[in-house]
Order: structure tokens, then C-alpha cells, then sequence
């Protein structure tokens, strides 16, 4: 029998976590091996196929993370910035990969995942999904295509209980479509417009964000030429599609080299 790949879980706890539960469950190459929960939960002991509800898998949830780093070969984390970093730390200090799904992180955030990746193979990525990654590759396809003879806007709608804006899987469309371009998103990004704005500057690419109800998330890149317009879209319906990428990329990353890959690089759509 092909042996699994053994999967900790930052966050079992939570709505995502109990869907990375269940998807790593549902995944015949993947094996819960770790659920972490942050210290004074309740959940602290609790089953955590009970808690997702399909049935006990005799792992229990602990506040303990480094005591079960021995345990797994992966870690999938969708926390919080502050706590990620710390994750991140430990996880290099023990060689073991990561799936990173966190959002939001500082310029320091970001350096000290970069240092961690020159120790441990890491996936990070705005979104999972396999939908957006593919269009993400559009995105480019058409950036390249019409340079800048069409204005850029992406708008990006989620949920009213997101903390952070505009999302990330918003930043990683702009990005693509920059980066097509020949440019650098923080020189060319315009979040949002209000009062005299003036003319639009060439070049620039538009970010707006908006946030109500349960809206998972949906995401749209417009191309706006003269005399026409194309649009790329997606819509996420169930966030069970982020999670089961999440695992599809955890049971990729264990193997490979040191080094910081993205959900491109999971389904092989890196040129």
C-alpha cells in the first residue's frame, strides 16, 4: 500500500478547518495526522473527525503545535498574519513543508516566509481554487494581448465578516495582469476613487473591493478597450473548493525542493 502523506492542520477549530478535515479525509492520498487549535479553546481534546462529522479518526485537537511538528509532513495553515509567522518559524526550524493560505501578511511577514523557504518547500498562494488559478493564466493571456491600449479594473466581492481588503486572490489578479505588462503593481495600483480624481492615469490598474451577506467570493478583471470590453470572472460557490485544492497542493509540496511555489505550480501551468 502507497504510503500517504501526513497532514497537520492549523485552525481545526474553524469553518475552514473543519472543511480541510474533511478533505483531507475525502483525498486518498492524504492522512489527518495533526489538528492545532489555539490555546484555551474549548475544542482542546475533542475528536477532530467528530468535530467536521465524519466520524472519529483518533486525532485529537491540541494548542500544542511543535510538539506534533514529528508527527507530519505538512502543515496547512489559513490563519491570521501574527500567527502564521510564528508557524512559519517553527516549521523551517523542523523541516517541515507548508501550505499557506493566509492573507494579509506585513512586508516582514512576507521576508520571513521568504527566509523560511530557503529551508523548507512552502506553497503559498491567495487561492486554491483550481478555477482562479486558470484564470489567473487568462488574465495574463490577455494582458499580454492588449498591453496597454485597454484600462485594467478589478473588482472583488466576498463576505461581510472578511477583516482584510481588497482580498488576496484580487492582488494575485492585478499582479498577473502587471506582471504581463511589463510592471510593478505597487507603482501602477489605484485602490477605490473618490472626489476629484482627474483623469484616469494610462497604465494604472484599478482595485475595489466590496463587502455584504455570504458572499464567498467572487472576482471579475475587466479589459476595457475602445469599443470593446472583455471580462474574466469567477465565482466561487462552495468553499469547499478552496479547501480541496489545499490539499491537493499539500500532497504535492512534500518532496520538493526548498523554496516558495505558488497553486501555478500545483497544476503545472507555469510556462
Amino acid at each position: 500500500m502507497t504510503e500517504t502523506t501526513k497532514i497537520g492542520i492549523i485552525g481545526a477549530g474553524g469553518r475552514m478547518g473543519r472543511m480541510l478535515i474533511e478533505a483531507v479525509h475525502d483525498n486518498s492520498a492524504t492522512t489527518l495526522a495533526a489538528a492545532i487549535e489555539r490555546s484555551g479553546s474549548t475544542l482542546i481534546g475533542v475528536d477532530a473527525g467528530e468535530l467536521a462529522g465524519i466520524g472519529a479518526l483518533g486525532v485529537k485537537l491540541t494548542d500544542n503545535l511543535e510538539s506534533v511538528l514529528t508527527d507530519i509532513d505538512v502543515l496547512i495553515d489559513f490563519s491570521l498574519p501574527d500567527a502564521t509567522e510564528q508557524n512559519v518559524q517553527l516549521c523551517a526550524k523542523h523541516k517541515v513543508a507548508m501550505v499557506i493560505g493566509t492573507t494579509g501578511l506585513s512586508e516582514s511577514q512576507e521576508q520571513a516566509l521568504n527566509d523560511a523557504c530557503l529551508h523548507i518547500p512552502v506553497v503559498y498562494a491567495g487561492n486554491y481554487s483550481t478555477g482562479v488559478n486558470l484564470s489567473l493564466k487568462l488574465i495574463e493571456m490577455a494582458a499580454k494581448a492588449f498591453g496597454e491600449t485597454a484600462d485594467i479594473e478589478v473588482l472583488e466581492a466576498h463576505h461581510k465578516h472578511k477583516v482584510d481588503a481588497p482580498s488576496g486572490t484580487a492582488y494575485m489578479m492585478a499582479d498577473a495582469a502587471a506582471t504581463a505588462r511589463g510592471q510593478n503593481l505597487k507603482e501602477v495600483a489605484v485602490y477605490g476613487r473618490e472626489g476629484q480624481t482627474g483623469e484616469r492615469t494610462s497604465g494604472s490598474i484599478g482595485i475595489h473591493a466590496i463587502r455584504g451577506g455570504e458572499i464567498i467570493g467572487d472576482h471579475t478583471v475587466m479589459f476595457i478597450a475602445d469599443g470593446e470590453v472583455v471580462e474574466i470572472t469567477h465565482r466561487a460557490r462552495v468553499r469547499m473548493t478552496f479547501a480541496a485544492g489545499a490539499v491537493r497542493a499539500a500532497a504535492w509540496v512534500v518532496g520538493q525542493s526548498n523554496g516558495r511555489y505558488d497553486m501555478q505550480d500545483v497544476l503545472g501551468l507555469k510556462d
